[in-house]
C-alpha cells in the first residue's frame, strides 16, 4: 500500500556505495533499496555522493554535498579502502562517527554498513586470509562502536553477507575485487533491513506515531 510519502535516502562511501562493479545502474544498492522500498509503498529519491577508493577521513565532505538533499535517511558503506591503506581503525571510526553526528544533527536516520571481510576477495593468498580476516573483524567492531554511539543503526553487524562472497565467485566483477551485480543483490538483502527500519522511523515521526518493534 503506497504511504504517500517520498524519502530522501543519500549513500555515502567508497566504491561499494557508489556501484562500481555492477553492470546496470539499477544493480547498485541504491537503485536496489530505491526499488524495495517503492515495492513496499514508499517512494524515494536517491542521492549517491559516495567516491570510489573514498576513506572515512573523506565522509565530512561527502556529508557536505548530501546536505542540500535533506536526506530523511542516510546510507554509510565504508572501510575497505581503509583497511587496504593500514588506516588506524580508533582513526577510521572517530572519522566515521562524526559523519554520523553530523548526518543525524541535521535530522537523517542513519544506517552503517562496516568494512567488509577482505579475506574472501579471491587474489587474497590462502595464507594470508586468516590475519586479514582478524583485522577486518578489529576494524569493523571499532566502526560498530563509533557508530552506535554515534546514534546510527548498524546494518549486517555479524558481517553474514561475506559468506556468500567467500564461496560463490560470481559475486565478484571481473576484477576479482568489486562485487558483481549479483553480488550487489547479496550487499542490498544484508543491509536493506536496517535502512527499512529507519525508513520506518521517518514515516512514523511525520505521522506523530512510534514505529513498530
Amino acid at each position: 500500500m503506497t504511504t504517500g510519502v517520498t524519502l530522501t535516502l543519500a549513500v555515502l562511501g567508497d566504491s561499494i556505495a557508489y556501484g562500481q562493479g555492477a553492470s546496470r545502474p539499477a544493480d547498485t544498492v541504491g537503485a536496489r533499496l530505491a526499488a524495495r522500498l517503492r515495492a513496499a509503498g514508499t517512494d524515494v529519491d536517491v542521492h549517491v555522493v559516495a567516491v570510489p577508493g573514498a576513506r572515512s577521513q573523506g565522509l565530512a565532505a561527502q556529508v557536505q554535498r548530501a546536505a542540500p538533499a535533506r536526506p530523511d535517511v542516510a546510507l554509510i558503506i565504508i572501510g575497505a579502502n581503509d583497511v587496504t591503506h593500514l588506516v588506524p581503525p580508533q582513526q577510521a571510526a572517530a572519522h566515521l562517527g562524526d559523519a554520523v553526528r553530523a548526518l543525524r544533527a541535521a535530522g537523517a536516520e542513519v544506517v552503517v554498513a562496516p568494512a567488509p571481510d577482505l579475506s574472501v576477495v579471491p587474489w587474497v593468498p590462502p595464507q594470508m586470509r586468516a590475519a586479514v580476516r582478524a583485522g577486518c573483524a578489529a576494524f569493523q567492531q571499532a566502526q560498530i562502536r563509533a557508530a552506535a554511539a554515534a546514534g546510527a543503526r548498524v546494518a549486517d553487524p555479524a558481517g553474514g553477507s561475506a559468506t556468500g562472497f567467500a564461496v560463490d565467485p560470481g559475486l565478484f566483477s571481473a576484477d576479482r575485487f568489486h562485487p558483481s551485480s549479483a553480488g550487489y543483490a547479496v550487499i542490498t538483502d544484508a543491509v536493506a533491513p536496517a535502512v527499512e527500519a529507519a525508513v520506518e522511523a521517518v514515516t512514523a515521526r511525520r505521522a506523530g506515531t512510534r514505529p513498530s518493534s
